[in-house]
């Protein structure tokens, strides 16, 4: 067969929480889908999932990228509706976590799915070659393991699991299709029990249980060590457990239990009595209410072990280690953590001691290079950096020794050895010739897959380096750069989250002009997220509280001129958009020739949460936009009902497809799934925008505004509001400044004006909010808490 996988339609069997999930991001990615499950006892044949795409709508995280998705799901079951496998290209099982339920359903499905149909398992740990051998002969090459992690339209996990007949050209298939139209990062596992990211994630979990008794740490305190404090999510371990379900927990550890016999670390495969005991009690996490931590009003409490009863929670983190941590220089950090006395550095060094151990002891079983292990912890688990570069960037050599040392006197946790080539004169297991690979004994570079062209700078671990490309220019607030030979520049900004300030703003104008010259086109793309999080909101609170209002005034007109030059750029100035794009950052995008925005954008002109409004021409545009959407003679105020909504109330999209049902984005602007591929299709947006001959609108000159009748309709709006206290005096005054710039100001209904107009009246009412007390103790208070402040 081809090795491109062509997938017109999906099927999921199976709509539990997974399944149902998995079946909600193929929709989000176009895909259309079917989703299974077993007929309703009474009632319509597929009441059980459409109960199920009934619930996406109110998980949260939101599984729907737009929640007008869920009715694109086609509901069906498995007694009247298993022709509709007979047209799916990807048949997906997801069905509980049962090796004979799962072979049961293959039997059946079988002879529906078709010829060159690829069924694929979501399990979290079964054998794949096992559950293959109830398949037909001719199916079994197209059959593998996919293993989602949840929820599977954040977690950027997709682990795939050959079974020994599986054609290597349904794996590359499938490998592009996960990779490009549902943006995930692909591992391959070997088939074994728990593939690589729970084996290795579970195991750091019972290590951090393990040992939180041998210290005799408190949950919480355990939590507050093995959260960000060591580059992890702020879940930890124990708010992990708790929201993934303890009695989910004690299946894992005991499907571990059962199927990894032989493990040298086995007798540790067990739920600890207090891990156990809560489950018997019925206290299994989030989804009961309490687990390892419960809630009394606002106060969150965690289990006391000794006491048999809830506490205040508290991180009591000792100073002396939290100082520690802070240490830059990893092979300082570890050091300091071996050395010391204090319980909880030597609960740290004993946990990441035994992950490392575990992890290169295992590493040839469970898959084929160290990279693919580090990048499964970090895509699958959240960690900042994988166990292998934890240990290299601490230096191999030394720490080795030092487990080596451990395991000797019988401190870690299994007395198996360490395989020989950790001692073989290595400084680490990457570089930039490759990843060690036990199986190979060699470096082995990254995959050759073609699909890997489209990023050009891909989630890189420790050793590997990425061509920055040529330097075109460069000042403190942004740099230009562009690949030798090619037409498309790219600029990203150095401020700390990419925030706005008078070198960002000075920066982008000199690159407009140099693309203009020398270029045929320009991406504005940030090498990380956020894409921006706005103006420089401290430098501008320097210039009030100092009384310098025209230097205020100033840096307004100098934002305006910016947005103004991206938009009338005589080559096209494509952005590149993922993460926050806020304030000033939406407002660049908005004026870009077009947008590129990840799936996970998440947009919004929020300056009224800091008493400001929207003054680098994001109110202009959304005037502009409404005015050409009514028409001559159509209803401009009807046009700006959702989008004044949308800013008074300092929304933010929660997807790139949310942000255009907002009216931040274009409906012509283009969603890309994977974030690392982000930059690529800018860059062919931009190229082939140049080779149409690409010429920036004409200006806008007779603009149809909703005027003096648009505004009081708004402030009749207001008042309501503001006299059933929905809203403060001072976020009257803001809404009510917002509505007159988008109305065009006090002028008949029906009049026409032009850019500079809205501009004008912008940065007016921007100014006069700025000036105000109670705006600036928002903006000061939003600097100190980074919360909004509603006075």
């Amino acid at each position: 067969m081809s090795e491109k996988l062509l997938v017109r339609r999906a099927a999921v069997l199976g709509a539990g929480v997974m399944g149902a999930q998995i079946a909600a991001h193929l929709v989000n990615a176009g895909v259309d889908t079917v989703l299974f499950d077993l007929p309703a006892k009474e009632g319509k044949p597929n009441g059980v999932v459409e109960q199920a795409i009934a619930r996406l709508g109110k998980l949260k995280p939101a599984p729907l990228a737009d929640k007008s998705l869920a009715a694109k799901i086609i509901p069906a079951n498995y007694e009247t509706g298993l022709e509709l496998l007979e047209d799916c290209d990807l048949v997906i099982e997801a069905i509980a976590e049962r090796m004979d339920w799962k072979q049961d359903l293959y039997r059946r499905i079988a002879p529906h799915v078709p010829a060159h149909a690829v069924l694929a398992s979501n399990t979290s740990g079964l054998g794949i070659n096992k559950l293959a051998e109830v398949l037909p002969e001719q199916l079994r090459p197209r059959f593998c393991g996919v293993h989602f992690f949840n929820p599977p339209r954040y977690m950027h996990l997709a682990e795939l699991i050959p079974a020994r007949g599986t054609e290597d050209a349904v794996l590359r298939g499938l490998e592009a299709f996960l990779t490009t139209t549902l943006g995930k990062g692909v591992v391959y596992a070997k088939d074994t029990p728990n593939f690589i990211g729970n084996r290795i994630g579970v195991f750091s979990m019972l290590a951090a249980m393990y040992h939180t008794a041998q210290f005799k740490l408190g949950f919480d305190t355990v939590d507050a060590l093995t959260g960000p404090a060591i580059g992890r999510p702020k879940s930890a371990t124990y708010r992990t457990a708790d929201v993934v379900g303890l009695d989910t927990m004690v299946h894992v550890i005991n499907t571990m239990a059962e199927t990894l016999p032989e493990d040298p670390w086995h007798k540790y495969f067990k739920a600890p009595k207090w891990l156990a005991g809560l489950v018997e009690k019925g206290a299994l996490g989030s989804k009961t209410g309490a687990g390892f931590y419960t809630k009394k009003g606002k106060e969150i409490l965690v289990l006391d072990v000794e006491a048999q009863d809830y506490r205040p929670s508290s991180s009591d983190l000792d100073p002396a280690v939290a100082a520690l941590l802070k240490e830059r220089d990893p092979a300082k950090k570890f050091a300091a953590l071996r050395a010391s006395t204090h319980p909880q550095a030597k609960f740290l060094w004993a946990c990441f001691r035994d992950t490392f151990h575990y992890s290169a002891y295992h590493l040839k079983d469970i898959a084929l290079t160290a990279r693919d292990v580090d990048l499964a912890m970090r895509w699958g688990y959240g960690w900042s950096i994988g166990p292998f570069e934890s240990w290299q960037a601490a230096g191999w050599k030394q720490v080795a020794e030092w487990i080596a040392e451990d395991i000797v006197a019988g401190e870690a946790m299994s007395p198996a050895e360490l395989p020989d080539w950790v001692f073989d004169g290595r400084d680490g297991v990457h570089s930039s010739t490759g990843s060690y690979s036990p199986g190979r004994d060699s470096m082995v570079p990254r995959s050759s897959h073609p699909v890997y062209e489209r990023q050009r700078f891909p989630d890189a671990l420790l050793g590997e380096k990425a061509s920055k490309g040529r330097t075109v220019f460069e000042n403190d607030g942004i740099r230009m750069w562009a690949d030798e030979g090619d037409d498309i520049a790219v600029v990203g900004f150095k401020t700390k989250m990419h925030t706005v300030n008078d070198q960002v703003l000075d920066g982008l104008q000199e690159a407009v002009r140099i693309a203009e010259r020398d270029f045929g086109g320009l991406v504005i793309w940030q090498p990380g997220e956020p894409f921006s999080a706005g103006a420089d909101l401290a430098g501008a609170l320097g210039l009030l509280q100092s009384g310098d209002a025209e230097g205020f005034d100033a840096m307004v007109a100098n934002f305006q001129r910016t947005s103004m030059a991206i938009k009338y750029s005589l080559v096209p100035v494509v952005a590149a958009v993922r993460g926050l794009a806020l304030g000033g950052g939406c407002e660049f995008q908005m004026h870009a020739a077009h947008t590129v925005l990840g799936l996970e954008s998440y947009v919004g002109l929020v300056e009224a949460g800091v008493g400001l409004l929207p003054a680098g021409g994001g109110l202009k545009e959304l005037a502009l936009r409404a005015s050409e959407r009514a028409g001559a003679g159509g209803d401009v105020f009807a046009e700006l009902k959702n989008v004044f909504e949308t800013v008074a109330m300092a929304k933010a999209s929660t997807s790139a497809m949310e942000a255009k049902a907002l009216g931040l984005a274009r409906p012509t602007d283009t969603v890309v799934f994977n974030a690392f591929e982000l930059l690529h299709v800018a860059r062919v947006q931009a190229r082939a925008m140049a080779a149409s001959g690409y010429r920036p609108p004409l200006p806008a000159r007779a603009i149809q505004v909703a005027g003096d009748v648009g505004i009081a309709t708004f402030k009749m709006m207001l008042v309501n509001m503001l006299e059933g206290r929905f809203i403060s005096a001072h976020d009257y005054e803001i809404a009510t400044r917002i509505a007159t710039v988008l109305c065009g100001g006090q002028v008949d209904r029906g009049t026409r004006v032009d850019e500079e107009w809205l501009l004008r009246l912008e940065r007016e009412h921007f100014v006069a909010l700025a000036q105000m007390p109670k705006t600036q103790e928002r903006i000061a208070h939003m600097l100190k808490t980074g919360k909004p402040l509603r006075n």
